[in-house]
């Protein structure tokens, strides 16, 4: 039986790797964009773990998000800066002096890069430069972890999972300035970045995120939970669309996993790593909202003839390097990974429990598996 192009025998081969809680302890570490959905769930493991943490982010437009839901903004040094003002940005950095950085501030969603490109492309790929720019200027060991997406291949519509050494593409304005991005980071890497005393830097592309706490617009898990907290149909724009699905905290200790290995001179991993599901998980957006619907009673339609932007039809990963060379593996299946999220909105919904103790639930179930 094969997992995402990986065969049962290199499976064998690994047992399952865990961010290492006594390497993060006390560790210096940014997170650029942690007021928002991936970097709030990142700030709060890295808290838990007892890391001195300072994140670099705009405020969010809406009350309504996760960050504000933890309550964890006096946890960590929480400062208001635009990534596009380099100069500002550089003078933050310098004056927080980062062990590891993890740059996940971006303008990140598909059909908000369709309405306003130009800031995309100037969030997305000015951004990740001056993020760059100002690591390399500080005076202390440094490595950087960048954030883009999978969305950054060139999408052949194939069933085939992209690897790492694949074309890069990108048909909508987000997905090309994260494409812009890899080739950034990759550029940076050679020219500036190629001994032993400087920085070191990877890219990290994972599948379609979902969990708990994600409130974005145009997004199908929060689409799914506003139309069933009204007792609406859910629509479904593009239902036979496939997609990597998996948990937030997935990618996200993928991304510990490789800054733990850089960190003690594997200067070799300074590279790409796709970090998504088994091929078990890549399922229709019908399938993900039947799912749904398992756990919160619902009913959906499909919005025929809708004119919407073009989105890829079928996307997935091959996540073999990060297996061989991290010894990471998915944890959660496909429906864990709905059960678990579904649950967290539902029970923060129904006031059951606060988003800090669902969060802390799923962090502390996901650790100890």
């Amino acid at each position: 039986m094969l997992h995402g192009n990986v065969g049962d025998s290199i499976l064998d081969k690994f047992s399952l790797v865990k961010p290492n809680n006594s390497f993060w302890k006390s560790k210096k570490v940014l997170i650029t964009g942690h007021t928002g959905f991936k970097g709030s769930w990142l700030s709060l493991w890295l808290l838990k773990m007892n890391s001195n943490v300072s994140g670099i982010s705009l405020e969010q437009e809406d009350s309504n998000n996760l960050f504000d839901q933890l309550k964890i903004r006096n946890d960590l040094n929480h400062i208001t800066c635009d990534i596009r003002d380099k100069e500002l940005l550089k003078k933050h950095i310098q004056a927080i002096k980062p062990e590891i950085i993890f740059h996940l501030a971006a303008q990140p969603l598909v059909v908000a890069s369709y309405k306003d490109p130009i800031y995309t492309w100037e969030t997305n790929v000015m951004g990740t430069l001056h993020v760059l720019d100002a690591m390399t200027s500080i005076n202390n060991d440094c490595l950087g972890i960048f954030i883009t997406t999978d969305k950054v291949y060139k999408n052949n519509e194939w069933i085939y999972g992209y690897r790492e050494n694949d074309e890069l593409g990108g048909y909508d304005p987000y997905s090309s300035s994260k494409a812009a991005c890899e080739i950034a980071i990759s550029s940076w890497r050679s020219s500036f970045l190629n001994s032993k005393e400087l920085p070191s830097i990877a890219s990290v592309r994972a599948g379609n995120v979902i969990g708990g706490g994600d409130w974005a617009e145009n997004r199908i898990i929060p689409d799914v939970i506003r139309s069933l907290k009204n007792n609406e149909k859910i629509k479904i724009r593009n239902p036979s669309s496939t997609r990597p699905w998996q948990h937030v905290l997935e990618p996200l200790s993928g991304y510990l996993l490789l800054a733990e290995n850089i960190y003690k001179n594997h200067q070799f991993l300074s590279s790409s790593f796709n970090f998504g599901p088994f091929i078990e998980s890549n399922k229709t957006v019908l399938e993900l909202v039947e799912e749904c619907l398992k756990y919160w009673e619902g009913d959906y339609l499909i919005n025929k003839g809708q004119d919407m932007p073009h989105e890829a039809g079928i996307l997935n990963l091959s996540i073999e390097k990060a297996i061989k060379e991290l010894h990471w593996l998915p944890k959660w299946n496909f429906q864990d990974t709905i059960a678990n999220t579904i649950n967290w909105y539902k029970k923060v919904c129904y006031k059951e429990k606060s988003p800090i103790d669902c969060s802390l639930d799923d962090l502390n179930r996901y650790i100890q598996n």
